[in-house]
């Protein structure tokens, strides 16, 4: 497969595009980037400063990809975006590298961005991530695989989303939304459990099967039974948890601690 660069565009001599890549009109790509097999860029996308992206990405018009972050803190390290394979990065979507030498900001594999989405630096997403138009993600927010994010809405920085977590449009997200769980609301509440996210998910069948009922159990404990969530952890510590449940467990553990922001509540 031939590279494909319009006559419009401009590319560094320096960067690394690898066979197959398509870099559209007036496309501006620095000398630091390297481009995986099979990627198309879009055009008038500004990819600069250190940026690695892997294999057949899709980056739509307009997105700037590796500019600085926005950051007061920031003196002009060579820092990094990582993005890996098979994502769709949409219209005007920006990517901030990370702030201080040595650091990232990463995007895992399949993820769709849609427009005007922004990642800030340090961001680090995993796979199969959906965040729709408009969301504003502050610096160092961690996102769990398959996550779905609603459009229209701010993550405070150093938010922590787990794994199939569903946000929904137009919430506050200001502390961690925990795995599996559905959040909504201004403020943000817990809502229930992410039942269709885990049912396509192919992880576990909600309707039977040990894991599930446990899953439930667990959440209902967290959320339905009037407990503080140190009392429900402990009674859910005193006897073994299957995998799903474990997850949640451990993530609202780890929320708790002092350098994170804390977990959002349920509803009452």
């Amino acid at each position: 497969m031939a590279t494909m660069i319009h006559p419009t565009a401009v590319v560094d001599p320096r960067a690394e595009l690898a066979e197959g890549v398509e870099v559209g009109p007036y496309a501006v790509i620095g000398p630091q980037v390297r481009v995986g097999s099979g990627s198309r860029i879009g055009p008038h996308v500004v990819i600069d400063g250190r940026v690695r992206i892997g294999r057949d990405n899709r980056i739509f018009p307009g997105a700037c990809i590796g500019l600085e972050p926005q950051d007061l803190k920031y003196t002009g390290d060579p820092t990094e975006v990582v993005i890996g394979d098979g994502n769709t990065i949409r219209e005007c979507v920006t990517i901030n590298r990370a702030t201080t030498d040595h650091q990232q900001t990463r995007v895992g594999d399949g993820n769709l961005l849609m427009a005007y989405s922004h990642l800030g630096h340090n961001c680090d997403l995993g796979d199969r991530i959906v965040i729709a138009n408009g969301v504003a993600v502050a610096g160092h927010v961690v996102i769990g695989d398959r996550a779905v994010i609603g459009g229209v809405l701010g993550i405070h920085q150093f938010v922590q989303i787990g794994t199939l977590a569903m946000v929904g449009g137009m919430s506050r997200i200001e502390r961690d939304v925990p795995p599996f769980c559905l959040v909504e609301g201004h403020p943000s509440r817990v809502r229930a459990l992410n039942k269709i996210g885990l049912r396509r998910s192919g992880l576990m069948d909600l309707d039977d099967g040990r894991q599930s009922e446990d899953l439930r159990r667990a959440w209902t404990l967290l959320y339905r039974r009037g407990l503080t969530l140190a009392e429900a952890l402990g009674q859910l510590r005193a006897e073994p948890l299957t995998a799903a449940a474990e997850t949640l467990v451990a993530f609202l553990e780890g929320s708790l601690q002092p350098s994170r922001r804390g977990p959002i509540p349920g509803a009452r």
